[in-house]
C-alpha cells in the first residue's frame, strides 16, 4: 500500500485555508444573528466543543507514535493536521472576538502550535533529514571521568530493560505506551537514563538550537492547551457563575457556582 503522505505546499494550503475562513467569518458575522457573536451562545457552545474534540483526535498521533504502530502514524499525522486546523478554526469562531479574557491564552498557545509545526515541516524537515541520514560526528568528546558514569548508565539501562522488553536492544530500545502501562515506574526509570545519558553524549548539543529545541517547545505548548482546556471546560460546567460574572448563563452547565 502506498504510504500516505501531506505534501508541503498542501499544507501551506490548509493552513492558509483556515486563515483566509477565520477572517472571512469575522467579516461576515455583523451580518449574521446577535447570538453569534456573544460569548456563550449556543451556535458558539456548539462550536467550542466541536472544535474542542476535533483538537483532541488530533492528539491520538501522539498516543500511536508511542505505541510502537509506526505504519499508522504517517495516515494520523494527516489527521493530526486536518483535525487541528479545522479544530482551531471553530475554537475561535467559538471565542467570539472576546481576546481579553484568560480562555484567549489557548488561542495564543494555538497559534504557537500551527505556527512551530508548519515551520518545522517545510523549512526544517530537510535539515533533520540530513542530520539522521550522516554519520554523526558532532557530539561532544567524553570526558575520561564520565565515561564511568556512561558505562554505569548503560548497565544500569540494560537491567532495567530486561523486565521491560528482553528482546530489545539497549541502543535503540525506547519505552512505548504498552511499556508505560504495563511498567510505569520502571518505564519512568529508564526514562530518564536516557537524558542521562543524552546529557553525557551531548545528543542535543551535537545538532542546532532549532533541531534541539522544537519539538520540546512543540510539546510544552500542547501541554498548555491541554491543561488550559480542561480547566475551561471545568470552570464553565461547573462554575457557570462565576464565568458569567452576573450576566445570565446561556451554556449548558451542572453547577451555577
Amino acid at each position: 500500500m502506498k504510504r500516505p503522505d501531506l505534501p508541503d505546499r498542501m499544507l501551506v494550503w490548509i493552513v492558509g485555508a483556515a486563515a483566509l475562513a477565520v477572517a472571512g467569518w469575522f467579516a461576515l458575522r455583523p451580518a449574521l444573528r446577535v447570538s453569534w457573536s456573544t460569548p456563550g451562545s449556543p451556535e458558539l457552545y456548539i462550536a467550542g466543543v466541536l472544535g474542542a474534540l476535533l483538537l483532541l483526535v488530533s492528539l491520538v498521533f501522539v498516543v500511536v507514535k508511542r505505541s510502537g504502530h509506526g505504519s499508522l502514524a504517517p495516515a494520523w499525522f494527516i489527521a493530526h493536521i486536518l483535525c487541528g486546523t479545522l479544530g482551531t478554526v471553530l475554537v475561535v469562531i467559538h471565542s467570539a472576538g472576546f481576546m481579553r479574557r484568560p480562555p484567549a491564552l489557548l488561542l495564543l498557545a494555538l497559534l504557537g502550535l500551527i505556527v512551530l509545526g508548519v515551520w518545522a515541516r517545510v523549512r526544517l524537515s530537510a535539515r533533520m533529514a540530513a542530520t539522521f541520514a550522516s554519520k554523526q560526528r558532532g557530539f561532544a568528546p567524553v570526558a575520561q571521568k564520565d565515561r564511568a558514569a556512561l558505562a554505569a548508565v548503560i548497565e544500569r539501562k540494560r537491567a532495567l530493560l530486561a523486565s521491560l522488553d528482553f528482546v530489545a536492544q539497549e541502543a535503540t530500545f525506547s519505552p512505548t505506551l504498552v511499556h508505560w502501562v504495563r511498567s510505569p515506574r520502571v518505564s519512568a526509570q529508564y526514562a530518564s537514563l536516557i537524558r542521562v545519558e543524552n546529557d553525557l553524549i551531548g545528543t542535543r548539543t551535537s545538532v542546532g538550537m532549532q533541531q534541539a529545541w522544537w519539538r520540546p517547545l512543540h510539546l510544552a505548548l500542547a501541554y498548555v492547551f491541554v491543561l488550559g482546556l480542561a480547566i475551561h471546560v471545568i470552570t464553565v460546567t461547573f462554575f457557570a457563575g462565576y464565568v458569567a460574572g452576573g450576566e445570565p448563563i446561556t451554556w449548558w452547565h451542572l453547577t451555577a457556582w
